[in-house]
């Protein structure tokens, strides 16, 4: 199966199931990421604010923030970059790119990247190998190569978890998948 394939795949499969479902899971994926040895000891991560059909961060942005973490979202800011930008909670957010809500903190850094220990990563799809396939715009594939620092922990519903995924060279491979 190639990329497109798999990503109209995961499409059908997400739609097998509710709000609710996708939420209970949601719920039960970010308990463990918090439960990593790498989320107790990281004073600066990188998540993201989910889309509708993600693995919602919530409950992992108010646990960060009440635990003193520094925490940056990504903001789209044109067709081939994403910035990082401080997130201060969520009365501090305005609707960007794709209609995904983005922090209007100000800019982190680029030069400070390297300082981020951890980032929890969406994909359409991981691998046993911790592959990640994306949704096909490359923002991440450009973007966590500029963290060399950081631990990466790919995250997805359990259906979204497949055996093998195609991989190019230039893939960036997750150092742990939670599904």
């Amino acid at each position: 199966m190639d990329k497109k394939e798999l990503r109209r795949l995961i499409r059908s499969l997400k739609q097998q199931h509710s709000p609710s479902e996708l939420h209970a899971m949601s719920c039960a994926l970010c308990e463990r990421v918090v439960s990593t040895p790498q989320w107790r000891s990281a004073t600066t991560i990188l998540l993201y604010h989910a889309l509708p059909d993600e693995v919602d961060t919530t409950p992992l942005l108010e646990a960060a923030l009440s635990a003193g973490k520094q925490v940056l979202l990504p903001v789209v800011v044109d067709a081939e970059h994403m910035v990082l930008r401080v997130y201060s909670g969520a009365g501090f957010m305005s609707v960007g790119s794709f209609g995904i809500l983005e922090p209007t903190g100000p800019d982190f850094p680029s030069e400070a990247y390297p300082s981020i220990q951890l980032a929890i990563v969406p994909g359409m799809s991981f691998d046993d190998s911790c592959h990640r396939l994306g949704r096909g715009k490359g923002y991440y594939d450009r973007l966590l190569p500029q963290l060399p620092e950081a631990y990466l922990i790919g995250i997805c519903f359990p259906f979204q978890h497949q055996p093998s995924i195609p991989s190019l060279s230039h893939d960036i491979v997750m150092h742990q998948v939670i599904y």
